[in-house]
């Protein structure tokens, strides 16, 4: 099993949830996570980590939120995440 860090840039209090494209062009890749949530009481940080589980097709408990807690960009920790779908959903 592998654990996949990703750096993400979240979008609260957005129409949908959706998971997917590229934030900036630095390296390592930032991904884009857009949720519904707004960015209060930790709601917004929740959302992002259901929004990753269901994209990677993994337990909300393997995804961990490791920095930016306050912040919308975020470094979260993937148990079991596939480096391939990641790939896939920063080229959306």
């Amino acid at each position: 099993m592998t654990d996949l860090r990703v750096n993400v840039r979240a979008y609260p209090k957005a129409q949908r949830n959706v998971v997917g494209g590229r934030y900036g062009t630095s390296e390592p890749p930032v991904l884009i996570v857009r949720v519904n949530a707004p960015a209060t009481d930790g709601r917004a940080n929740q959302a992002v980590i259901d929004a990753l589980a269901d994209a990677f097709g993994v337990s909300r408990r393997s995804v961990t939120l490791r920095t930016g807690a306050s912040n919308r960009n975020k470094l979260v920790e993937i148990e079991g995440g596939d480096p391939a779908a990641l790939e896939a959903l920063l080229n959306r």
